[in-house]
């Protein structure tokens, strides 16, 4: 079972194996480089997977540059770096992780899908950002399995490997052993991600800060993809409300009240708010809320029906209910394996 983080359909499912104590050798991560790789993918885990001294609870990162050899190795932005290290070293890596290939019509090198498959193989997780979900479906690693990539080529990706499920609209796609992410940015949303299912909230929220980004990103891809403009009132009024009901969770809203507050009617207002979020108002909503719970669950000891109330769920049963069908566990469950790591 995927976890597919969209805010739509898809609305966060995860299975025990996503809750497993890190293995290993889970602190170990391997970046690989290759001409015309991005210089932003490669910082990305760079700058999320290193040590930090402030605080003791973050894990002692090992991460790895490497290369099929030794040589510089030229960059989509001109310049070029050295990677100390070439595909031997993946051989001690938890996580392999492919930054955005450069070119979605040119293979990768055979020694770079060898080294992908035997990393695979010997049970490393394997990871790609935006494009690089291409090279693991070169290597055949998506083969009968859901995944994503950057929207404007979602379409291509499923026409040349029909046997991978394309998830259009998500940041990144958890398959347990492979995980794809979508365009650009989403790399930090797929890192982070990364940390909260190995380490849990705490070090994933310390590090989100100490980049400065949010440790959750709402939505998917829909948010980005191209729509027709309206005018700047509105997307502004909708905000206003979408933030007045993110601040409100624990109240009861109705689609008539929230158009009302929007000064929309009610088609006009679940209209344009799928074209803003990609998803429904329900939906949406009931995202916010489960993402509320999740944090109280990892971050303080309130009774399940404190945390029920909070979020805005009408009984601590539909709570129990909803959160279960969401992340496939109990609220207790998932309160054990993640509260105070």
């Amino acid at each position: 079972m995927a976890l597919a983080h969209s805010g739509l359909n898809d609305i966060f499912r995860y299975n025990r194996a996503n809750m497993k104590k890190p293995a290993k050798n889970s602190d170990s991560y391997a970046v690989i480089a290759f001409n015309g790789v991005s210089p932003f993918h490669l910082s990305v885990p760079c700058i999320i997977f290193r040590p930090d001294a402030s605080n003791n609870k973050v894990p002692d990162f090992k991460l790895k540059v490497c290369a099929a050899d030794p040589s510089p190795v030229q960059t989509n932005a001109g310049y070029a770096i050295h990677a100390t290290h070439n595909f031997a070293a993946l051989k001690d890596a938890g996580t392999v992780i492919v930054p955005s290939w450069h070119d979605t019509a040119e293979l990768p090198p055979k020694v770079m899908l060898d080294a992908l498959r035997k990393a695979h193989q010997r049970g490393a997780k394997i990871v790609s950002f935006c494009l690089g979900s291409f090279v693991l479906a070169a290597a055949g690693l998506l083969d009968g399995r859901k995944a994503t990539t950057h929207w404007r080529c979602a379409a291509e990706l499923a026409e040349r490997y029909p046997l991978i499920e394309v998830k259009p609209d998500v940041l990144y796609v958890d398959e347990g052993d492979i995980v794809t992410s979508a365009g650009c940015a989403a790399a930090i949303d797929c890192c982070l991600h990364l940390l909260r299912t190995q380490y849990g909230a705490e070090v994933a929220n310390h590090i989100a800060r100490r980049m400065v980004v949010p440790p959750f990103r709402q939505g998917g891809q829909a948010q980005f993809i191209e729509q027709p403009q309206f005018s700047s009132v509105t997307p502004d009024r909708l905000s206003q409300v979408m933030e007045w009901m993110t601040q409100n969770l624990a109240a009861a809203h109705t689609l008539d009240a929230l158009a009302e507050r929007a000064l929309m009617s009610r088609r006009t207002f679940t209209r344009r708010f799928r074209q803003m979020t990609g998803t429904t108002v329900g939906l949406w909503l009931l995202n916010q809320r489960l993402t509320l719970a999740q944090r109280m669950l990892e971050m303080t000891d309130k009774p399940i029906e404190i945390v029920a109330e909070t979020a805005g769920f009408a009984s601590p049963a539909l709570f129990r209910r909803c959160f279960g069908q969401a992340f496939g566990v109990k609220p207790s469950v998932y309160r054990r394996e993640f509260y105070g790591e």
